[in-house]
């Protein structure tokens, strides 16, 4: 039998309901499908029905959301999927590890960044505990925007003397031919991401001179043979575009005083004909103890909304055998989804 419940929101607001609920209730409609609870309201009194955890979740978000709209004239989709996911409601109703309940927050000098949802915040918390991290998932959920916020604040703090930035030079399935300058600006193009987060948490001036100062450095992968990193955050991006060879002597690299982040997404793999380091790796390091592996699925994606249905749209591409994605060494999204651990 469902469970049913009344909550009553004050104050008794119009533009703020209006705001709540959304055009043509779009809002609470958003809520009853990723809860799967029924919701009705008649002014400021609304009725939640469902099953009672899911009841009483949605009764509190809708509280926390009433909240919002005292600072905003409107909430869209994208914010209700915003708040639901650092709410980590949906990870309290179906994940078998509790969520983290206190507050996670990761402080640069130029922002503070909360984490989305219970999976970020256990991916940061592994971070700032491990020495070697590993964030694999879907395009959108946030494992490379982290582990660079995490660098920065371990940077500011002392707690490393560098950040290294690496990732493979492999193509997107596209022939970029020859690419004219010196070594940081033939790798340009492929380390962006990581330069805008960079810029966005530091500023450019101050990244262009830690750049200069050599506090920042970032390289091919194929460039790290033969060094030993002591005391820095080294960030190894796209990695499921290593081979083994290479993850193993990128893993080698690793000295003392160091933290090393190493994220991929095993659905997005550019190799010919070679098996992917980053999905070797995930089976050959599984019981060793000190590291820690978060694996994101497409409800992490903080993204526009749009993103996490193409994500799982491919995934059930692949699953279905009609559609066939990445290359050799390509794990199916079971890999993704399984081992939800932060």
């Amino acid at each position: 039998m469902a469970f049913t419940t009344t909550a009553t929101l004050e104050p008794d607001d119009s533009r703020r309901l209006a705001a709540l609920c959304g055009p043509f209730d779009q809002n609470l409609k958003h809520l009853e499908h990723r809860l799967g609870i029924r919701i009705k309201n008649r002014g400021n009194a609304f009725w939640l029905s469902g099953p009672e955890r899911r009841v009483q979740a949605g009764g509190a978000l809708l509280s926390r959301l009433y909240v919002e709209t005292g600072e905003r004239d409107a909430l869209d989709a994208d914010t209700v999927h915003l708040f639901l996911q650092e709410s980590g409601v949906e990870e309290m109703l179906s994940a078998d590890e509790p969520a983290p309940t206190e507050d996670v927050i990761v402080t640069t000098r130029k922002k503070t960044i909360k984490p989305r949802g219970a999976n970020q915040r256990r991916y940061v918390d592994a971070i700032r505990v491990n020495d070697l991290n590993f964030g694999v998932g879907p395009a959108g959920t946030g494992k490379t925007y982290l582990a660079v916020a995490c660098a920065v604040e371990a940077l500011e703090n002392h707690a490393v003397n560098r950040i290294l930035l690496v990732r493979p030079a492999v193509e997107a399935g596209e022939k970029l031919g020859f690419l004219p300058g010196d070594l940081a600006q033939k790798i340009d193009p492929y380390l962006r991401p990581l330069y805008d987060a960079l810029y966005e948490m530091l500023g450019v001036e101050r990244v262009n001179k830690y750049i200069e100062r050599n506090i920042i450095e970032v390289a091919p992968l194929a460039f790290m043979r033969g060094r030993t990193l002591n005391g820095s955050f080294i960030i190894l991006d796209e990695s499921q575009n290593t081979t083994i060879e290479q993850m193993k002597m990128f893993l080698t690299r690793i000295g003392f005083g160091s933290t090393a982040v190493v994220t991929g997404d095993i659905t997005q793999i550019d190799l010919q004909g070679r098996q992917s380091g980053l999905v070797h790796v995930l089976d050959v390091l599984k019981e060793v103890e000190g590291l820690s592996f978060t694996h994101f699925a497409s409800k992490d994606v903080v993204r526009h909304l749009l993103v996490k249905r193409i994500v799982d749209a491919y995934a059930r591409a692949s699953r279905d055998g009609s559609k066939s994605i990445g290359s050799t060494g390509v794990a199916g999204p079971e890999a993704v989804e399984e081992g939800r651990a932060g």
